[in-house]
């Protein structure tokens, strides 16, 4: 009996192996990973990668999503004197950003930087009571806390005056708002509600989708003329579900201009993927005047359906345009080894790079597999400052006060091939130096690690650290 055991389990990892060597779209470092904890754990490595190997979604919701894309892009039609043809170093990111998510970088924008704190999202609040036609929210996570709780308000009047309000949650990251009174209250007031990624029965689920993939994104859009990117999720910046690691620190711009119709089609998409209601004619409502606005901007939308292109290619392309300087932050740094490598270049062919980070990870694991990265980042010249005050949540990456992306991507394997993530890719200096000195606000708060700092870390800290970096590519 036990003979027949080991056979079964040798025939089962030799089988997976070869499913691993067979996959598409796996990078090598990624295919690797998964082979030796296959081997080396067959039981944990063998489920590990039925769960979490492959990006499976059901063949059913592929060719919804395939369906809702099509009608969206035949409803779409931006005005072609807005469409602009973007020359000089940011060329190559904008467009690798189109091949993303087949959105043209578009003039005639205005973007506003938002306060920091819960301040920001008064912005939204006052532009929902204002609402005359319609209101699009989609968050990751919406907790019915003080600011959960105005948005609902907010929406329940909206809705009551005849505004058709939509709203779109992640089933996972807003599982506290879904068993609260709040969404009960939302319904009742005529606000309707989806549930993205629906988890269910997750015995059943797991046997045709991956059930840890996320809709990541934060998108509000009011009556197709003002809409919000960047990394707040609805919640106060207490988070009253990770408090210890208080207050969260985000960023958000509010948009205005024709961008806006960019990111109402990526919420359209979100929102027929699972829904029957056909919306593709707010895409087709005649373009407003544009308000002369400086900013070109770009809207990038990526998701795991696509395995080719992530937000991974277009950030390189800002990487290697930088002739001068280069400002990133991030709460979480495990990136694609190319990402990696274009940052440690850039430094080491005389960029200024800055790279912020929180001193105190929400999560261990992600903080090991970062701090595995920092001696390649001090070697290559890379400045790292660790933000003090709470977690810096702010997704920002600036080249040489030109151009730069905001929006919901961390920099890591996550964001890049499993979430559903949107951000905003931005040409404008006057935008980029307001975007720098909020990242220089960040970098007064932190601590600069030097070399010397991570030559002190404990044998066991590195050890650590090492250890955990081996799954990087799995995280």
């Amino acid at each position: 009996m036990a003979g027949a055991t080991v056979v079964i389990v040798i025939i089962l990892q030799v089988g997976f192996i070869i499913r691993a060597l067979l996959r598409s779209g796996l990078t090598p470092s990624a295919r690797l990973a998964w082979i030796t904890v296959i081997s080396v754990l067959p039981g944990v490595g063998i489920g590990a990668y039925f769960l979490f190997g492959e990006v499976r979604l059901e063949r059913a919701k592929r060719e919804r999503m395939r369906e809702v894309r099509n009608q969206l892009l035949e409803a779409q039609a931006t005005r072609p004197d807005l469409a602009m043809e973007v020359t000089g170093p940011a060329r190559p990111s904008f467009a690798a950003g189109r091949a993303i998510s087949g959105f043209q970088p578009i003039s005639g924008n205005r973007l506003s930087l938002l306060p920091e704190g819960d301040a920001m999202m008064e912005d939204m609040f006052t532009a929902i009571d204002a609402a005359t036609s319609h209101v699009h929210v989609l968050f990751y996570i919406w907790l019915p806390d003080g600011t959960g709780t105005r948005m609902a308000e907010a929406l329940c009047r909206a809705a009551r005056r005849g505004v058709a309000c939509r709203v779109l949650v992640d089933d996972h990251g807003a599982r506290h708002l879904v068993r609260s009174s709040l969404w009960r209250q939302m319904e009742g007031s005529g606000v309707a509600l989806e549930r993205a990624a629906p988890v269910g029965n997750p015995f059943i689920s797991l046997l045709f989708k991956r059930l840890d993939l996320r809709n990541h994104r934060k998108i509000v859009v009011v009556d197709n003329r003002l809409s919000w990117v960047g990394s707040r999720n609805c919640a106060d910046a207490a988070f009253a579900i990770k408090p210890r690691f208080a207050p969260w620190v985000d960023i958000q711009l509010r948009m205005e201009g024709p961008v806006v119709r960019q990111q109402q089609a990526v919420f359209l998409h979100d929102w027929m993927t699972h829904h029957s209601e056909n919306l593709s004619a707010l895409l087709a409502d005649p373009e407003q005047a544009p308000d002369a606005g400086p900013v070109v901007a770009q809207v990038i939308a990526s998701g795991p359906d696509d395995i080719y292109t992530t937000p991974s290619d277009v950030l390189r392309a800002m990487i290697y345009a930088a002739t001068d300087r280069l400002i990133l932050t991030t709460p979480y740094y495990v990136p694609d080894q190319p990402l990696h490598t274009a940052i440690c270049s850039a430094a080491e062919r005389g960029v200024r790079v800055r790279l912020i980070l929180p001193e105190r990870n929400d999560s261990r694991i992600v903080g090991a597999a970062s701090e595995s990265l920092y001696p390649d980042l001090l070697r290559a010249g890379v400045e790292i400052y660790l933000f003090r005050p709470g977690l810096i949540h702010s997704k920002i990456v600036t080249v040489d006060g030109i151009f730069g992306m905001v929006g919901t991507a961390n920099l890591d394997h996550r964001s890049f091939d499993l979430n559903y993530e949107n951000g905003l890719l931005i040409h404008c200096p006057e935008v980029m130096a307001a975007l720098d000195a909020r990242q220089q606000s960040y970098i007064s708060r932190a601590v600069r690690l030097d070399r010397g700092d991570v030559a002190r870390w404990s044998l066991i800290r590195r050890l650590r650290n090492n250890t955990v970096a081996l799954a990087s590519p799995l995280l």
